[in-house]
């Protein structure tokens, strides 16, 4: 990656930053903070990555993706819109009356979607059973999945994980939202994931652990990943839940929290600054 694709997709993770705000402020209320910490994931994913066609969004041979963290659907729903899935007007139906735009993904409501998901868990399932028919059916597309760390308390991740391994998924590539809270709490204080990348490689993983939010890191750990064809990969992205939002980032209260036009200004401020910087 050049210094000036990096500068570009640093630029696209602020749009898409303000996007998300943008419709969860005029809701009122919504799943911020898990929103943000995956961002530079979805965008080096979707701006740098995966073969999909926004005009084709079902196209039998695009490569597939799960958000198996369901409540971080504002951030992907702001990735999709501004690809050019559906408009961007679409944003400000987010989780109202009869919306395509519902607070956990839904596959069978929003062009784009490849997985319902919401609760913990399943995601990764979903994501091996993609996998595995993919090489049933002979297609070429990869799959890429991202999981949050409140998923790796759920027995079925780790029943997923072994299936993965012991199939040969090479052509599933893994991320681990690793913001380190829960709606809760510190996810330390629930079930310790300390050793996160030993554990995925004790199921017989490829694991790496990156910068979440640096979007080189994360490529270059990506190229890694999918260089590796004979296991699985798993990348573990250090993340921060609320980035970039002043007053509220790192505090696990932002799971899902009220936010109003007020809270959209100063946020936007920010980012203003944040985007002069990177001028």
């Amino acid at each position: 990656m050049t210094s000036t694709e990096a500068g570009e997709l640093k630029r696209k993770a602020i749009e898409i930053r303000r996007h998300t705000v943008e419709q969860i402020a005029h809701l009122g209320v919504g799943h911020i903070g898990g929103s943000m910490s995956v961002v530079e994931i979805l965008v080096l994913l979707y701006y740098r990555h995966l073969k999909i066609d926004p005009k084709n969004p079902r196209m039998r041979e695009r490569d597939k993706f799960v958000m198996s963290k369901g409540h971080a659907g504002p951030a992907l729903y702001s990735v999709l819109a501004d690809r050019g899935f559906f408009s961007t007007d679409m944003l400000y139906t987010l989780n109202q009356g009869g919306t395509n735009l519902p607070s956990h993904c839904d596959m069978n409501r929003t062009p784009g979607i490849d997985m319902t998901t919401g609760s913990l868990g399943q995601g990764l399932s979903a994501a091996v059973g993609i996998t595995l028919g993919h090489r049933l059916q002979g297609l070429p597309g990869r799959v890429f999945a991202l999981i949050g760390d409140g998923d790796t308390n759920e027995g079925q991740t780790w029943e997923a994980a072994m299936s993965a391994s012991m199939y040969g998924l090479g052509n599933l590539v893994v991320f681990t939202d690793y913001n380190k809270m829960q709606i809760d709490g510190p996810i330390d204080t629930i079930m310790k994931t300390d050793n996160l990348g030993a554990r995925w490689e004790s199921f017989g993983w490829y694991a790496q652990t990156v910068d979440g939010h640096d979007v080189e890191a994360l490529d270059e750990a990506l190229e890694r990943a999918l260089a590796e064809r004979r296991r699985p990969s798993m990348i573990i992205a250090d993340t921060v839940k609320g980035k970039d939002l002043p007053g509220i980032e790192g505090d696990y209260k932002n799971h899902n929290m009220p936010l109003g036009a007020e809270d959209r200004d100063r946020f936007f401020e920010h980012f203003a600054q944040l985007e002069e910087a990177l001028a």
